[in-house]
Parts: structure tokens; C-alpha cells; sequence
């Protein structure tokens, strides 16, 4: 009961099923998870894969077909101004009028958003400060450089003091140095509030977040830490051995070890050896007990080599034109996908 209740405090937003279709074409399809306070998030994807069209309904600006989003216990439809009091948002397109100042610009802002007097100066000093504006406070903002008007938007989104700070690929468009600054920028924003952060850049995501949610085809394919998404798609890794002697030993020497699976043998480059791609039973490293039986046997392991996947290749894997199956999901064909089919006792007929 007390871990629930920890659970619901630090909860600040809940996606359910939440989708947006345009006529026949379903750009966000049945997506839902949670956001919990303290973190920067990223949603990660390709161009085109729904990444916009998710956070414009969070924040309340693009209705959902079907799903709610609950905004500090607040519906962003049935209570909408409760609810976007909670956020701070910068589009991909920074919404700022050029023929202000930035100083002029915030105020501006912070008296939209109901922020006040001393308190909007205040606001916006602070906000002006954080982004590294001070400086190019009294210049128009269409004199300024695209990484200086990034800053201005992100500075926006901060006023009126929200829980949660979105932001929809800040960084397009920026020389690497902007990219490396607004990077940092986004770091000390996270120190102190909840960021969620959209990218199509895998190597952004992965030096801000940390969290990450991976969507394709307006589907959430991936959700978790970059350490709990590299550690499930690799928790049965294939392994990779070369073993010296003849093919009916090093098959029946594989055969005698319980951690393994199913493997597939064929003759080796080299002469009198055998290579076999191994598949370990759940949970199992079968590693040890392979070198161990190779030593017991006198036959020489020559190469053994464990096949893992980087966020990389998670994200290609997951975001190719291909249909994928999230993370966590069960195989819709229950292919193995060790190529040829295995024989009825899991090991693979010798390929002469």
C-alpha cells in the first residue's frame, strides 16, 4: 500500500491508450505509459514515426481520437487550463515574435500565463539567466542565431513555473557546438524539474535521458532505462564458439551442456575445427561450462565470441520498415531467426 501511494506522488503524467488517427492513416496508435517526476524522458524515433503528434496531444494542443492524458491528476481535455498550468512546451517551430527582445518577449509570456508584476520579472530573470540570455537581453530576436532563439523558447517554456518541461526536437537545425550547449542546457533544467525531450538523434538522447521510450510506426516499441533495454534484448545473447576436434565430439560435447538451448554446428574454416552458434537457456551463461568441458575433453576452444546489442542497433532493430514487436513482446511467428529450422530435438542437422 505504501509503495503504491509513493508511486502515485511521484506521478506526473499518465498516457492511456491514446491514439490519433486521420481518416484512414493512424499516426499514434494505442500508445500508453507514465511519467514520474525528477527524470528527463526521451521519445525517441524516426521522422514520421508519431513523436510530434504525441506530444502536441500531452500538452493539449491536438485532440486524440481515443485515450486520455492525465496531467497532475488533472484530464488535459475535462480540466485544460488545471492541466497545461502543469506544463511548459516548446514546439519544433519556437513560437516567438522577432520584433521583440527576449527581455520584452518573456514578460510578454509570463503575463499570458498569468504570471505577474515583481513575480514575472522575476521569472524571467531567473529563466534568462539559466539559458545564458543575459547577455543578448536588449537584441532584437530575429538578429539572434538559431541557438539563441532555441534558448529564448526553452526560457518560455520554463516561465509560470511548471512541473513538467516538454520539448520537441530542440536542437534541428544547430551547429554541433549549439547542440553540445543546448545539451547541457537541458541537463541543468532536469536538475531541477521533469523534461521530457522528443529526437530523431539516437546519440542526444542517449548523452540527456534518462529514460527512454522508443515509438515507430505510432507504436511504443521500447520503454526503460538504456540499461534495462541493452540488458532484456540481450538476456539470451547468441554465443559464437570455434572448437577444435571431430564434428560428432563438439556436438556431443555441446549436447552435455544444460545451459544451452539449441545450436547450430557446421564444419569449420579452419581444418579439424567446428563452429556453432549457440542460443542459452533463459537466464543462463553458458560461457564457463563450455570452456570447462573444452578443457576436460583436450579439445581446444579456439574463439568464443557473445553476441550483445548496443542501443544501436536496439533502435534500428526496432524502428526498421519492417513490422516489430516491442520489447517484452513475444515473437509473433516464433521464429528463432537462427535461419534454417532446427530438427525435432532442437539441434541443427550437420551442414556438410
Amino acid at each position: 500500500m505504501r509503495s503504491e501511494r509513493a508511486k502515485e506522488e511521484t506521478l506526473l503524467i499518465e498516457v492511456k491508450n491514446l491514439t490519433k488517427k486521420y481518416g484512414d492513416f493512424t499516426a499514434v496508435d494505442n500508445v500508453s505509459f507514465t511519467i514520474e517526476k525528477g527524470k528527463i524522458y526521451g521519445l525517441l524515433g524516426p521522422n514520421g514515426a508519431g513523436k510530434s503528434t504525441t506530444m502536441n496531444m500531452i500538452t493539449g494542443c491536438l485532440s486524440a481520437t481515443s485515450g486520455t492524458v492525465t496531467v497532475n491528476g488533472h484530464d488535459i481535455l475535462r480540466s485544460p487550463e488545471r492541466a497545461k498550468r502543469c506544463i511548459g512546451y516548446l514546439p519544433e517551430i519556437p513560437p516567438l515574435y522577432t520584433d521583440m527582445t527576449p527581455e520584452e518577449y518573456l514578460l510578454f509570456v509570463a503575463e499570458a500565463k498569468g504570471v505577474r508584476n515583481e513575480r514575472a520579472e522575476r521569472q524571467v530573470i531567473e529563466a534568462m539567466k539559466l539559458t545564458g540570455l543575459s547577455d543578448v537581453e536588449g537584441r532584437l530576436i530575429r538578429s539572434l542565431s538559431k541557438g539563441y532563439r532555441q534558448r529564448v523558447g526553452i526560457a518560455q517554456a520554463m516561465l509560470g513555473n511548471p512541473d513538467v518541461i516538454i520539448l520537441d526536437e530542440p536542437t534541428v537545425g544547430l551547429d554541433p557546438k549549439q547542440q553540445i550547449e543546448l545539451r547541457d542546457l537541458i541537463r541543468r533544467l532536469g536538475e531541477y524539474k521533469t523534461v521530457i525531450l522528443s529526437s530523431h538523434i539516437l546519440a542526444e538522447i542517449q548523452a540527456v535521458c534518462d529514460h527512454i521510450m522508443i515509438i515507430s510506426h505510432g507504436r511504443l516499441v521500447a520503454n526503460g532505462t538504456i540499461e534495462s533495454l541493452e540488458s532484456e534484448v540481450n538476456r539470451n545473447a547468441a554465443i559464437t564458439v570455434e572448437i577444435k576436434g571431430a564434428f560428432d565430439s563438439v556436438v556431443s560435447l555441446l549436447e552435455s551442456i544444460p545451459k544451452v538451448q539449441r545450436f547450430i554446428p557446421i564444419r569449420g574454416k579452419r581444418p579439424d575445427t567446428v563452429e556453432a552458434r549457440l542460443e542459452a537457456a533463459e537466464g543462463a551463461d553458458p560461457r564457463e561450462d563450455i570452456f570447462n568441458a573444452c578443457a576436460e575433453r583436450k579439445m581446444p576452444l579456439l574463439r568464443m565470441e557473445i553476441e550483445t546489442l548496443t542501443l544501436e542497433d536496439i533502435f534500428l532493430r526496432l524502428t526498421s520498415d519492417a513490422p516489430s514487436v516491442g520489447i517484452g513482446e513475444d515473437e509473433a511467428d516464433g521464429s528463432d531467426g537462427y535461419g534454417p529450422a532446427s530438427n525435432e530435438n532442437g539441434k541443427e542437422e550437420e551442414n556438410v
